[in-house]
């Protein structure tokens, strides 16, 4: 009996033995191998792409001609240069030195100091602050700054945080921006204000300002409990990518890529060295930045980084809040221009495009800071951005603006003929 168990025992195993093989080297279908099957192609480009391309080197080649002719004619030193069109850099580079007499020339990533471009970034950091609730354009800048007094209390009282970054707190033009330039504390500096007697009421007329402009970051440390140097860096470049952006003297000295400001002599330009104005007024003139940041800056304020900043905070930030009169400005000596305004932070510009016949608005700020010039322009209808920065008090920083949208405006038009590459491809078989 227990010889029969064996048996059937041996029996059993052998037979769930071989069913088990068989399985194991039972071939998978074919139709489990599909990757292997799959011819990997590289994307073919449109023809779009293609005549983009072909309209970015044309552009390359006439900025580069434009830039290297100004060199060769003493009228600049150095320049980082940034156009972007759409989602797209159109051109990111530099000319010149970053030094008299040393060989590292001006790249893309060489840092400059921004000046007054740096309250553009402001008033894009006051519209997040607005859209997040933490304030509002009204907000009264007394319940913010303690001792902040501007004339008689009672005009005291209305001044908002939208008069700080649109220039109608009614103080006179560039109050104690000496002061700044000192290098005195702006916590002691508003504390001045009390002594300055209005010349208006706050959103009646347009005087810039630096000091009273830079307490619109006192208000934003306050209301959220941070520095502005770190309120700078979470809301904006660490979100864009702003990777050699900085708002601090240390951090600009310690960078080995940084283009030093020069002047002229009669024998060639020669270096100057940098200093520390306007570090303590961050927003109104402390920002320091490379082209290839700018470019990525420009990108988001035509509106291709939604996800940071959608375009109802946009309108809200570049909202007309005073117009700039007068005609002496050289900005309102560009061709085409109608009218001026300021915002918050920024200038709009209307003008008349000869190109189109059409009425345009520009949005656009220049700067200045020890020996660096700057200009930036933002065309919407045309999703198109220059920046241009300048390692001297050049005077082509006054037309560079409009002769190199006219120069890059010409070449996006221009039209192009490529054959269809479906139709090359049908004929050759």
């Amino acid at each position: 009996m227990h010889r029969l168990k064996f048996l059937l025992g041996t029996v059993f195993l052998l037979i769930v033995l071989t069913f088990s093989i068989a399985g194991a080297v039972k071939p998978e279908p074919a139709t489990l191998h599909h990757s292997e099957a799959i011819e990997i192609k590289p994307k073919v480009p449109t023809k779009e792409d293609r005549i983009f391309a072909i309209k970015k080197k044309e552009v390359e080649k006439a900025i580069t001609s434009y830039f290297n002719n100004a060199m060769r004619n003493d009228v600049i030193s150095g320049a980082g240069v940034s156009i972007v069109k759409g989602d797209s850099i159109l051109f990111s580079n530099g000319f010149g030195k970053r030094k008299a007499k040393l060989k590292d020339s001006i790249n893309a990533e060489t840092v400059f100091r921004l000046g007054s471009l740096s309250k553009g970034f402001t008033g894009v950091l006051a519209g997040l602050f607005v859209k997040d609730g933490l304030l509002e354009w009204d907000s009264k800048v007394e319940d913010y700054i303690d001792d902040f007094q501007l004339g008689p209390i009672a005009n005291t009282s209305k001044v908002t945080f939208a008069n700080l970054l649109s220039h109608t707190s009614g103080a006179s033009y560039h109050s104690y921006t000496n002061l700044v330039e000192a290098g005195l504390d702006l916590e002691d500096i508003s504390k001045r204000f009390k002594n300055i007697n209005p010349i208006a009421q706050p959103g009646e007329l347009y005087s810039y300002q630096n000091a009273i402009f830079a307490l619109s970051g006192t208000m934003m440390e306050k209301a959220a409990g941070k520095s502005i140097n770190t309120l700078f860096k979470e809301h904006l470049f660490l979100p864009l990518g702003m990777k050699n952006t900085s708002t601090d003297y240390k951090t600009f000295s310690e960078n080995k890529n940084i283009a030093f400001p020069h002047r002229k002599l009669k024998y060639g330009w020669t270096s100057k060295s940098i200093n520390q104005k306007y570090y303590n007024a961050v927003t109104a003139g402390g920002i320091n930045a490379s082209a290839q940041d700018m470019s990525k800056w420009m990108r988001f304020l035509l509106g291709h980084n939604s996800e940071i900043a959608n375009k109802a905070v946009l309108n809200a930030i570049f909202k007309l809040e005073i117009e700039i009169k007068g005609s002496a400005k050289y900005y309102q000596r560009w061709p085409g221009h109608i009218s001026s305004h300021y915002a918050h932070g920024w200038r709009l510009h209307e003008y008349r495009d000869k190109a189109t016949g059409e009425t345009e608005i520009m949005r656009h700020h220049g700067g200045a800071v020890s020996g660096f010039r700057n200009e930036i322009a933002l065309y919407p209808t045309e999703d198109l951005g220059i920046c241009v920065l300048f390692n001297t008090n050049t005077p082509l920083a006054k037309t560079v603006i409009p002769e190199l949208h006219k120069l890059v405006q010409e070449i996006l038009a221009k039209p192009i003929t490529i054959p269809d590459t479906n139709l090359i491809a049908s004929t050759n078989h």
